[in-house]
């Protein structure tokens, strides 16, 4: 059986890219077709002679200014012919489930989110670009927004990576959806067997919405040490506020490698994740470590994060909510609530082996529909 898999770029590795990953240990002969691709961070996981591009990756600086190139995008995925394969498998956030597949080829989509942009974070995009940005999104994102439910409509079968996002694709789509968690690597994740550190963990891109800022103020206000890892467009904004908080226990450690995070991890006290996003593959890394979590009561981290068990939940995004969640967290760790095993027990349900498993199953259930026909 010959297979494409579709993702919207390959520029960094993510959680997407995992996706995209695991489907290829699926099919390890499949052709891999994108936006752009940048062979020097992604040649060693996806081989230069496995992925093929689109006329954007011609354009000068592509791999950089592919985000600020929307407009040409329903055109580049409509540009790819698969009328050789027998089965097209899509990643997609963005415009890569919008390919057009004979009517014989199956087009099976794994939706990480609909367009955000285009949809339910439209205004707060607008509000954070500058003025030019804007205008062209007020000329265009009408003409984006029907192009995307369009294209929506002639994917064979979607599959959501949570409930979240499955109520998301029946909003904007109108279509239902199957849900299968994306793959997180717990076989590589583990406790180090030793009692927690005295001090709390956030893990994520320096971007506004990640909220990050609300874990630095409830941490400097209560005293409580704090460890900060990765970097981004925020980065000086954050260290600005830590600077705020004089004799605060702030400490930015910049991008680092997998097995330093890991060892973060698996010494802290709890993971704190501020973002409503629509799956949260960290939460669970953490969880993976036999470390529970403080997060915010919505989105993904709602069916990755069991209250009371493996983490506490604050409902609004304030620093004032996450302070009392801090609070119940202290006082459920001192009545023995966080069980280190139990907790990696639920994060196992995560697993790369279990999503390879689910995403095969459902395929060859579509597939022999197809032989029905």
């Amino acid at each position: 059986m010959k297979v494409a898999i579709v993702h919207d770029w390959l520029v960094n590795y993510g959680g997407a890219e995992r996706v995209v990953e695991a489907m290829l240990s699926l099919y390890p002969d499949a052709d891999i077709y994108t936006l752009v691709y940048d062979e020097k961070k992604m040649g060693r996981i996806f081989p230069k002679e496995k992925v093929r591009t689109s006329f954007v990756q011609k354009i000068p600086g592509s791999t950089k200014i592919y985000t600020k190139l929307l407009t040409l995008m329903p055109k580049a995925f409509e540009s790819f012919d698969f009328s050789g394969y027998d089965l097209v498998l899509c990643s997609s956030s963005s415009c890569a489930k919008g390919v057009i597949t004979p009517p014989s080829v199956p087009h099976i989509a794994y939706i990480h989110s609909p367009m955000r942009y285009a949809w339910d974070q439209f205004f707060e995009y607008r509000k954070r670009s500058g003025s030019l940005t804007r205008l062209f999104m007020d000329r265009w994102m009408m003409g984006i927004r029907l192009w995307d439910f369009v294209s929506s409509q002639r994917i064979d079968s979607i599959i959501a990576n949570s409930s979240y996002i499955a109520r998301r694709i029946k909003k904007y789509w109108n279509l239902d959806s199957k849900v299968i968690f994306p793959p997180v690597d717990t076989q590589r994740l583990r406790p180090n067997g030793k009692p927690s550190e005295d001090f709390f963990v956030v893990f994520s891109r320096f971007v506004p919405y990640k909220r990050i800022d609300l874990a630095i103020r409830a941490c400097g206000e209560t005293g409580k040490k704090l460890v900060v890892i990765g970097g981004g467009s925020q980065e000086k904004e954050l260290r600005e506020i830590a600077s705020l908080y004089k004799g605060a226990d702030i400490t930015f450690t910049g991008r680092i490698k997998d097995d330093e995070v890991m060892d973060y991890l698996q010494r802290c006290r709890a993971l704190i994740f501020c973002a409503e996003e629509d799956f949260g593959i960290i939460p669970v890394e953490a969880q993976a470590c036999g470390r529970p979590v403080i997060a915010f009561g919505k989105g993904g981290a709602l069916e990755t994060v069991v209250d009371g068990k493996t983490g506490v939940f604050f409902g609004h995004q304030s620093a004032d909510a996450l302070m009392i969640a801090m609070e119940k967290f202290e006082e459920l760790e001192r009545n023995g609530a966080f069980v280190p095993e139990k907790i990696v027990e639920h994060a196992k349900s995560f697993s790369t082996e279990r999503f390879c498993a689910q995403l095969r199953e459902h395929i060859e259930g579509i597939l022999s529909e197809k032989e029905k026909c």
